[in-house]
């Protein structure tokens, strides 16, 4: 279902970047001479970039893609308030013995943390008053079902970041071969013999140019969004942690184990 959704962006990110280049840049409208590709405005000038332009719109496109979706889906794990606050407050009814209250609380803010949360004070008061378990078996217990709502919880958070640490490199690369095809061009026209073409050598030099800024600035907004997104994550866990640890500390003082 994941290769499908991502293959399923892709392919409309793709579809969209060259209908722009194509319908969009490379409408007659934009040229004096549509055979010579005279261009009268900055779309026709942009569309002389050649169809690697069409790639580095479709790599911003999938750069602004999963920016949205990765902020989306990280603002729907944060749950619907602030987790510190939240955390602290769930730790403290389990403190005081309210598990009906703790779980309610999960209920309400949602989000991976509650989700954490949820299952370890569930956990706990199943085992809490069982007799044949010892107090470090209670703890174990409860770590085990931390261990495996984390393990549920953390790769969603992760989930697409690489994609656009793909796609910042990607672009660079494809950046530097339309800059080297345009230079090709351009050094074509110059070695042509006889009178340079004027027109030629400004298409070249026009392909270099733009494929150039097109590759950077789709890198550029995948670097800035695969970082921001990475400090939102390391956060978002680190937060985790500690309210977990939080818990943990709890419970062991409430079973009389040390921890």
């Amino acid at each position: 279902m994941k290769n499908r959704f991502n293959l399923v962006v892709f392919v409309a990110c793709m579809a969209t970047a060259f209908a722009l280049y194509y319908l969009l840049l490379g409408n007659k409208n934009n040229f004096s001479d549509v055979e010579k590709l005279v261009p009268i405005n900055a779309l026709g000038t942009i569309y002389t970039g050649g169809f690697l332009v069409g790639a580095l719109i479709g790599c911003v496109l999938l750069a602004l893609t999963y920016a949205i979706e990765r902020f989306l889906s990280i603002g729907k794990a944060s749950g619907t308030g602030a987790m510190l606050p939240f955390g602290k407050a769930v730790v403290d009814h389990v403190r005081k013995g309210n598990y009906a209250e703790a779980i309610k609380a999960c209920d309400a803010q949602r989000g991976s943390l509650a989700n954490v949360l949820r299952a370890a004070v569930d956990r706990f008061q199943s085992v809490e008053n069982d007799a044949n378990m010892e107090s470090d078996q209670k703890l174990a217990e409860v770590q085990r079902v931390i261990d495996e709502n984390m393990n549920l919880e953390t790769p969603l958070l992760e989930k697409n970041l690489v994609i656009l640490s793909t796609v910042a490199s990607v672009s660079t690369m494809i950046g530097l071969l339309g800059t080297t095809l345009g230079m090709i061009r351009s050094f074509a026209a110059l070695g042509a013999g006889g009178s340079v073409s004027a027109q030629s050598l400004s298409i070249g030099i026009s392909e270099a140019l733009y494929n150039t800024a097109g590759g950077l600035i789709a890198a550029v907004v995948s670097i800035i969004a695969y970082n921001f997104f990475t400090t939102k994550v390391d956060n978002f866990t680190y937060t985790m942690d500690e309210t977990i640890l939080d818990l943990m500390e709890t419970l062991a003082v409430k079973t009389g184990t040390k921890h």
